[in-house]
């Protein structure tokens, strides 16, 4: 179980997502986009990723519903929204910080999806150099660099070399 401090209170990750949820009816589709926030906190995922996601569990929840409980979570700052580039799809992920994604630069593996929260200290020079040079400013909040994680390039590395072995054998 993942555990996070809100405001001085510790607390677990679902616990935080039924706290920011409150008013609202606890129904199974609910419960099922909460335990698919709990699941992939690290990752970032589109409205549709839930719904397929559910489909192939056979459960049924409609879309409207995914919608409105994204938009909400997000409105609370539980979850942040940014628009990918490379598809144009409105994406979200759980901010354990509550809310602060808002406010640094994230880095995303193109290979498995997982997000990365860097700190700003290590983009200062290069946001002033920016400016100078071109009159631009970086907005830490929106800005997601294309990474490729460690895990990855070892997996990848392995299905070269794989591949190679294949390819010497003909």
């Amino acid at each position: 179980m993942r555990v996070f401090a809100i405001g001085g209170c510790i607390c677990d990750m679902r616990s935080h997502i039924i706290e920011c949820m409150k008013g609202e009816y606890k129904t199974k589709s609910r419960n099922l986009i909460i335990d698919y926030l709990k699941a992939h906190a690290d990752r970032r995922f589109t409205a549709h990723d839930l719904t397929k996601e559910f489909e192939a569990q056979g459960e049924r929840v409609d879309r409207s519903t995914i919608y409105r409980n994204l938009e909400r979570l997000s409105r609370e700052g539980t979850l942040v929204r940014y628009k990918e580039n490379a598809t144009n799809a409105t994406c979200f992920q759980y901010s354990e910080m509550h809310g602060q994604c808002h406010s640094h630069i994230h880095a995303q593996c193109e290979v498995c999806g997982k997000i990365y929260h860097l700190k700003n200290d290590i983009f200062r020079s290069a946001e002033k150099k920016l400016h100078e040079q071109y009159g631009i400013s970086l907005d830490f909040g929106h800005t997601i660099l294309s990474a490729v994680c460690d895990s990855c390039k070892a997996q990848e590395k392995i299905s070269n070399k794989t591949s190679d072995k294949i390819s010497n054998k003909k």
